[in-house]
């Protein structure tokens, strides 16, 4: 069985509120905070994580991200500038031939 890393970069902020730093990613409606900026964007990279895998496992992340507004865009990317994104790391396993007809 191969491993699959797929990255997605999504734009976020930290804004510092009272005593903690309450991070944000809009484009899917997840939050979260800390008590250092480093923390509040570990935790919003996790919750996301966790927000994406959630939606892959019960089949409806196709249905969430057209809820969000996300479209299939020809335009070519244009990078975010630093610290307006955070990269999303979320892992999958694979087995079978798929691994050497994937054209993705």
């Amino acid at each position: 069985m191969a491993k699959v890393l797929f990255e997605v970069k999504l734009p976020a902020k930290i804004k510092k509120k009272a005593d903690v730093y309450v991070s944000s990613c809009d484009v899917l409606d997840v939050h979260s905070q800390g008590f250092s900026e480093q923390e509040a964007k570990k935790n919003l990279v996790e919750a996301v994580t966790l927000f994406l895998m959630t939606c892959f496992e019960m089949r409806t992340i196709d249905q969430v991200l057209r809820d969000c507004g996300f479209r299939l865009s020809k335009a070519p990317f244009t990078p975010l500038r630093k610290g307006e994104s955070i990269t999303v790391p979320i892992p999958f396993s694979a087995k079978g031939s798929c691994l050497t007809e994937c054209r993705a």
